[in-house]
């Protein structure tokens, strides 16, 4: 029998991954969804365009978790600021044995459990009334780092530029046979998929690289490209990285790159238009607090110094603000 899987939000990264699973047929895929996108889902199904290709799929949509029912694997596909007030609502689709797999980027809210001083509070940042932490347990839920660039070209159409790239793996870390189930059906569907014992530090990893590049494209409106190619800017995002980077020696997630060397492999991309960059020239909220507030929030708790994280922060926050993109402060 086919695993049953849910996407939750019906945009780029969760298309690509819905489209191609259920066109595998190796599981049984729904979609949560809502407005536009379900309508054209229900009318037309998911299409994933890609190199002059199209992959197309018909799958369940539903805007009621109620009507979808227990789920062995959900995928949560949505900015991680729509997550604590969405999280309610996907009560019905995760029983006992579910696996549910945040695909979003930034720190999730699972992130800093068990680590020395977070033991007992949420990351507010990401968590602000510990709903997330509450509503599962760690060991439902698993890592996943997406290495793809998608964008949605109309409701219920993603255009798939580059990558298939996932990185997936326990949030406890170490192997289980669940997941290695999961990302075996993955693989099925022509994902390039790792599977990680420690997806903490994979994480940070892309973290650390996009954590800069990602707000500062989204002040400027340059591309990746532009970004590094300004010295100022390149050596204001290297700083940010270094106090990153420390953090992340503190909590078991080591760097071993140098701000250099990511620079050198992100500049491989080109005229890259960055995630958090389409956000804002189409009018969405940004996922500033996974990306750098998240950053802030453990750098202080372990009372490390972060004056160019502070600064990255209070510039693209007071920008997405001016923009009605981030909430005003309470």
């Amino acid at each position: 029998m086919n695993v049953k899987i849910c996407i939750v939000g019906a945009g780029a990264i969760g298309g690509l991954i819905g489209v191609h699973l259920a066109a595998a047929g190796r599981a049984d895929v729904s979609v949560l969804a809502r407005g536009a996108a379900l309508a054209a889902l229900q009318a037309h199904g998911w299409r994933v365009r890609h190199a002059g290709a199209e992959t197309h799929a018909r799958v369940r949509a539903e805007n009621d978790a109620r009507s979808l029912g227990v789920q062995d694997v959900v995928v949560i596909a949505v900015k991680g600021q729509a997550l604590p007030e969405l999280m309610p609502r996907l009560t019905p689709l995760i029983g006992p044995e579910t696996l549910v797999m945040p695909a979003m980027n930034g720190v999730p809210w699972w992130f800093c459990h068990g680590v020395a001083g977070f033991e007992h509070r949420p990351l507010r940042s990401v968590d602000p009334d510990g709903v997330l932490s509450a509503s599962m347990r760690d060991e439902q839920v698993v890592g996943c780092v997406v290495h793809a660039s998608a964008s949605t070209a109309q409701p219920g159409v993603v255009e798939h530029r580059m990558g298939r790239g996932l990185i997936v793996g326990a949030a406890q870390g170490g192997h289980s046979p669940r997941v290695a189930e999961a990302v075996d059906v993955l693989r099925g569907a022509g994902f390039d998929v790792t599977h990680s014992d420690n997806i903490r530090r994979d994480i940070w990893y892309k973290l650390w690289g996009n954590m800069t590049i990602n707000p500062i494209s989204a002040i400027t409106g340059a591309t990746t490209d532009r970004v590094l190619a300004d010295p100022l800017v390149r050596a204001f995002c290297s700083a940010a990285m270094v106090e990153a980077a420390a953090i992340g020696a503190r909590i078991g997630c080591t760097i071993e790159q140098t701000p250099q060397d990511r620079h050198a492999i992100t500049a491989k991309l080109g005229a890259f238009r960055t995630s958090m960059l389409q956000d804002v020239e189409a009018g969405r909220t940004i996922e500033l607090d996974s990306l750098v507030a998240v950053v802030q929030e453990i750098g202080r708790g372990l009372e490390i110094a972060t004056q160019n994280i502070d600064a990255l922060l209070g510039l693209s926050r007071l920008f997405a603000r001016v923009h009605g993109l981030y909430p005003e402060a309470v």
